[in-house]
Parts: C-alpha cells; sequence; structure tokens
C-alpha cells in the first residue's frame, strides 16, 4: 500500500469509532477472530490497545499478520487496519482508480 492510499484510508476512518479493543492480555485467538469478523463486516476497522504504550508497532504488525490486513496508521493507542473485501459486490470502501495499488 503506497502513502496515497493510504492518506485516503486514513481520512475515510477520521470519524470511525474503534470496534475492537486489545486488553492488557494481549493479542489473543478471540481478538484476532473478532478482529477478523469486523474487517469482514467493515473492511477498515480501528482497534483500540490499553495498556501497550510501548507495543503499539509490534501488536498492529501482529494483528495485520493474522487477518492477512494491512496497516494504515497508528495514532495513540489507536490502530486502523484494512482488508479490502474480496467480492467487489461486498466492498464497502471504494478506492479511486487513480489510487490503487
Amino acid at each position: 500500500m503506497d502513502s496515497r492510499v493510504r492518506n485516503f484510508l486514513r481520512q475515510r476512518a477520521h470519524e470511525r469509532k474503534s470496534v475492537v479493543m486489545v486488553g492488557k492480555m494481549g493479542v489473543d485467538e478471540r481478538v484476532a477472530q473478532a478482529l477478523s469478523e469486523a474487517l469482514t463486516a467493515h473492511e477498515l476497522v480501528k482497534v483500540k490497545l490499553l495498556g501497550h504504550a510501548d507495543e503499539r508497532r509490534t501488536l498492529a504488525d501482529q494483528l495485520a499478520k493474522m487477518t492477512q490486513s494491512e496497516v494504515v496508521s497508528i495514532i495513540g493507542n489507536i490502530v486502523t487496519l484494512f482488508k479490502q473485501n474480496e467480492d467487489p459486490q461486498k466492498r464497502l470502501v471504494h478506492i479511486p482508480k487513480e489510487l490503487r495499488y
């Protein structure tokens, strides 16, 4: 994902609220399953990290790997992830043609 697409997705995610929360216990299979379901339903999802200030990047990369998604941004304790639906008819976030990678 290049910076133009990332910026477009960051703008779309701005008004959204966090859908998934990672608590003190960190990332486990339940969190990954909830995030995977949220990505299937919404494509662009915010995750709130509670009590993991030093590990934000590591947790974000771990979540992205577990769900086959991409990290859009990490701002404070909020990680934004994106996974486009494989079925074009079910896509909710439409990336303009000039920005596609």
